[in-house]
């Protein structure tokens, strides 16, 4: 299977039907040594059709390239293939006319349009019906992986629901009462680590190969504010299937070297990394992964596709910090980095194991993932910190060197606690003095293009953010970034009508943000969340807060 998915057109193109008994044997999109039979998973629409999907990208008959990833065939994909190959060869085929005839499109719903008039806290209550949808059945070839309960989308572009994107969600729901929906997505999840072993990205089959920063965690301790500790007993086998997803091969990987998710440091020392089953292009943005492979001078391609996909699942897609020229994409060595922000949240995950194991009485499980915590927040404060320069960053395990950037990841030993009281003070300071700017936190000072870079800031680094700073004592310095990030939601929702997917936070055209593969996106899920949940932190006692001029009244 794996050779199917490496020589993916080729291999269609002389094996349709092997292709097609694949899609229905039920293997997960898996890298070699991954493959599963847990539940029966489509195969992605790259693989599926082969040359005719390589072809439609290739002629970009549509604007983004998404729209043809979540295509629905019309009928069994072997036989629109073989019908391809035939009708290609005449005279005045039409690929377009040929895609419409054999693929039902994604249809963009009608645009909402919210009531005149509405406050900011108005218009996302009113949002939450707009983006939930449901999806208990997919057809046969749909490339929509069915989920048992309803779910919240982040909006525009985004149908399906995604793993990190929807913690964020969920703080706004739960602010807003709509607890049965937080307990929905929860579910949802569960599901998806009982059906594949992991969660994907988001649940499409194309996005099964990879994860996203693990917030599993952080969302059952989310539900256990409103169930108390059954959360943790309910949810207990799950969250140990996320821990050995991630940490899958740690026993056995050798010093020195990594093995799927997990690296091990010279010393013994176990970290992780993100990674992505596949090398190949991304399904959902084809063209633009060949292009940079095109400009990658000497790079094994299947490396730098997997390294691109190892930056869509780390969330950031795509940022300098994975890069080794900060202005050049194919320069990307996501695998070569052990991130701070995803090992503070395995360090998260752990102690989750550990509480949840407790709960149920199992005192040496609670015991033995104590341990583990312990030690990862050791490496933390070891490996992942510059202490020449003053804060918390990557780490290029290659090069057994600390990565000299500053973004706004920092902030993560915080956000989870597993930082020092001494280093948080001085990442404090150093996030105050090159990361604060008009509008927000920005998430890195490097311009170049990439939507994870300056000059725009995200919602859910802001929470992590003000948390982080929150739990260390520097309450002036989180309500600076909270309030600054606020204003910068409702100006641009007084201008606009809308909460938007990312923002521009520094210089004077503060607003919607820019930069990356696609148009910026309406909606949106995690903004919503956050900017709930930064309205309710900051709105004065005893007061309901439906704009943020409420609270500045306050100041």
């Amino acid at each position: 299977m794996q050779r199917v998915e490496k020589r993916q057109w080729k291999a269609v193109l002389v094996l349709p039907l092997l292709v097609a008994a694949l899609t229905q044997t039920g293997y997960a999109a898996q890298g070699e040594g991954e493959q599963r039979l847990l539940n029966p998973a489509p195969q992605p629409p790259d693989v599926v059709l082969g040359p005719l999907f390589h072809a439609v990208q290739a002629a970009k008959l549509f604007p983004d390239q998404k729209t043809f990833a979540d295509a629905v065939p019309n009928s069994n994909p072997t036989s629109i293939l073989a019908d391809w190959q035939m009708q290609k060869k005449q005279r005045n085929f039409d690929l377009r006319h040929f895609v419409d005839a054999n693929f039902t499109l994604s249809a963009d719903g009608e645009k909402y349009v919210p009531p005149a008039g509405q406050s900011l806290r108005e218009h996302i209550n009113g949002l939450w019906p707009v983006l939930t949808r449901s999806a208990q059945q997919a057809s046969q070839w749909d490339s929509l992986l069915p989920l048992p309960k309803p779910y919240v989308v982040p909006g525009g572009r985004f149908r399906e629901v995604y793993y990190w994107d929807s913690y964020f969600t969920m703080l706004g729901l739960a602010e807003s009462g709509h607890w049965d929906k937080v307990q929905d997505m929860v579910e949802n999840f569960a599901h998806e680590l009982d059906a594949w072993g992991h969660i994907p990205n988001g649940n499409r089959s194309y996005y099964l190969s990879r994860s996203q920063p693990p917030f599993f965690s952080m969302m059952v301790d989310l539900l256990a504010q409103h169930q108390g500790d059954s959360a943790y007993s309910h949810y207990l086998p799950q969250l140990q299937k996320e821990y050995d997803y991630w940490m899958a091969d740690a026993d056995s990987v050798k010093p020195g070297e990594a093995s799927k998710r997990v690296v091990k440091l010279k010393d013994g020392t176990v970290l992780n990394r993100y990674w992505d089953a596949r090398d190949v292009p991304r399904t959902e943005s084809y063209m633009d992964d060949i292009a940079t492979a095109q400009k990658a001078s000497g790079r094994d391609k299947p490396e730098l596709y997997r390294d691109l996909r190892a930056g869509a699942a780390s969330g950031w897609d795509f940022s300098s910090r994975w890069f080794d020229k900060p202005d050049d994409l194919s320069t990307i060595h996501t695998t070569r980095i052990i991130p701070v922000d995803l090992n503070a949240l395995m360090f998260h995950l752990e102690k989750t194991l550990a509480r949840a194991s407790k709960v149920v009485n199992n005192d040496q499980a609670a015991q033995r993932f104590d341990r583990l915590a312990e030690k990862r927040q050791t490496a933390i404060n070891r490996y992942l910190w510059d202490d020449k320069q003053g804060w918390y960053a990557d780490y290029d395990w290659q090069k057994n060197a600390v990565r000299p950037q500053l973004t706004a990841a920092t902030l993560f030993p915080l956000y989870l606690q597993a930082a020092t009281g001494e280093k948080a003070t001085r990442t404090a300071a150093a996030v105050k003095s090159r990361l604060l700017k008009e509008g927000g936190l920005a998430t890195t000072n490097v311009s170049n293009g990439q939507q994870w870079d300056a000059p725009n800031g995200w919602a859910p680094l802001q929470w992590a953010a003000v948390q982080g700073l929150n739990n260390y004592g520097q309450q002036p310095l989180a309500k600076d970034i909270g309030m600054r990030f606020l204003q910068n939601v409702q100006a641009t929702y007084d201008k606009e009508h809308k909460l938007v997917e990312k923002y521009v936070v520094e210089g004077k055209g503060l607003g919607g943000g820019g930069g990356g593969e696609y148009p910026l996106q309406d909606g949106f899920g995690w903004t919503n969340g956050v900017t709930l949940k930064l309205m309710d932190l900051y709105c004065p006692k005893n007061s309901t807060c439906n704009n943020v001029s409420d609270l500045t009244k306050s100041q």
